[in-house]
């Protein structure tokens, strides 16, 4: 069984509580893309986890983690992140964690580029996160990079990466002006945090396949959502990688294996953070008590996110890019304060209606059209079966699927591990 775990809209769906919720029926998660430039949130009798890099598996000790080589990963980073798990007392070990040989490093220097870059554009800049993830990608299809597997090759390694640095330099020195790159301190860097992980480094390409002949199942977690995807997302305010399912199995090292199930996942309201188009975007108190009433800041960031009502086109899209079997809505309790709740069911472009997701410039220049549909007005937070839920909760959770045109599996319904419903239960 083979089955990914994938956001329909901006990111920060709940990816990352529904994984650690899924992954109770699986051996194995596979993070397939992105590096620590999001953050998965997991709340479960263990405390309050904020995953960046690590998959949300490695909360479950029966459970192996992979790092598949579609991601690019900051050494430094990762070893930080394993040592705030062990000191929340989380085993992680190479029998729980294994990292794709082929899977590429995330430099000093491309975090510093990142930065750089964003300054350079000032107002037209891309919100990035500033963590090197859009120049280590650039590199990577430059053929320019150092690989997790490079680790084990110590002097060939020096050798590649003193080449790397002296055309890096052209553009970080010579182009914007910085401080030229130290060869001498990007090798210790790579000695230092790649000598912790060098022994979780394997072909994961042959482990998964033994794996899976052997029939075990595989659950792959993605980052971020439908449109932030590089190919069909709100391009150029995207990833710099593929958050599409159907990426799952190549970014993890399977190409040649497909996917038995796509679960997406949206939230019950809007959510974004960074730049680009939002046509539901809400603004003032409105969206200020939405904000609040979510919790709605950045978990890799802090930074408080863009939020607006649940977005009819954007889902349908993101529901057809995602090849989505069923779906799971998430926070559907933070709209408990409201009488009426907000709804975007089509954009106007020009004059013109459309349930169609516009391209380019038309997004940016699309209105939403608003309609409203009638709240519950109590707490369904201790709600664990259907039935529980008040009728007009009931009647949105419809409304919204028969909308996007995909069936709603799970409701969430609060942070905690067992604060959902399965509505075929």
């Amino acid at each position: 069984m083979l089955t990914a775990i994938v956001g329909i809209n901006w990111g920060d769906e709940g990816k990352g509580r529904m994984v650690d919720l899924l992954s109770e029926d699986y051996d194995i998660v596979a993070r397939y893309q992105g590096g620590n430039n999001a953050g998965h949130t997991v709340q479960n009798q263990l405390g309050k986890f904020i995953l960046n890099l690590l998959p949300s598996g490695i909360l479950r000790p029966e459970v192996v983690n992979v790092m598949g080589p579609g991601m690019v990963i900051d050494l430094k980073h990762l070893c930080g992140e394993m040592d705030r798990l062990r000191q929340a007392g989380i085993s992680i070990t190479p029998k729980n964690l294994k990292i794709s040989d082929r899977a590429i490093i995330c430099l000093p220097y491309h975090v510093e580029q990142d930065g750089l870059e964003e300054d350079r554009l000032g107002d037209a800049k891309y919100g990035s996160t500033r963590r090197g993830i859009a120049p280590v990608y650039g590199d990577k299809y430059l053929k320019k990079c150092i690989r997790m597997g490079d680790l084990l090759y110590p002097e060939a390694m020096e050798k590649r990466l003193r080449g790397i640095v002296e055309w890096k330099d052209l553009l970080i020195h010579n182009g914007y002006g910085a401080d030229s790159i130290s060869f001498e301190s990007l090798l210790e860097w790579l000695r230092t945090y790649g000598g912790q992980l060098k022994e979780y480094v394997c072909d994961l390409g042959v482990y998964l396949t033994e794996q899976i002949e052997k029939g075990k199942k595989v659950l792959f977690e993605a980052q971020l959502g439908a449109l932030r995807d590089i190919d069909f997302g709100i391009y150029p305010f995207t990833s710099s990688s593929s958050t599409i399912s159907a990426y799952a199995p190549i970014g993890a090292g399977i190409p040649g294996k497909k996917l038995d199930l796509c679960v997406g996942i949206m939230k019950a309201y809007s959510s974004c953070v960074g730049e680009g188009p939002f046509t539901c975007e809400l603004f003032g108190a409105e969206a200020e008590a939405l904000r609040e009433a979510g919790g709605e800041y950045g978990a890799a960031t802090g930074r408080p996110r863009r939020v607006g009502p649940f977005d009819i086109v954007a889902s349908r899209y993101g529901v057809r890019m995602q090849g989505a079997d069923q779906l799971a809505l998430t926070k559907m309790d933070v709209l408990s304060y409201l009488d009426q709740i907000p709804v975007c069911t089509a954009y106007e472009v020009n004059g013109q209606i459309t349930h169609e997701f516009p391209f380019g410039d038309h997004l940016a220049e699309a209105k939403p059209v608003v309609e409203y549909v009638p709240g519950w007005r109590c707490d369904i937070s201790g709600c664990r079966k259907k039935e529980d839920l008040p009728k007009n909760a009931l009647l949105y959770v419809a409304y919204l699927e028969k909308a996007v045109g995909c069936r709603i599996r799970y409701v969430s319904v609060g942070p905690d591990r067992d604060a959902y419903i399965d509505m075929e239960k």
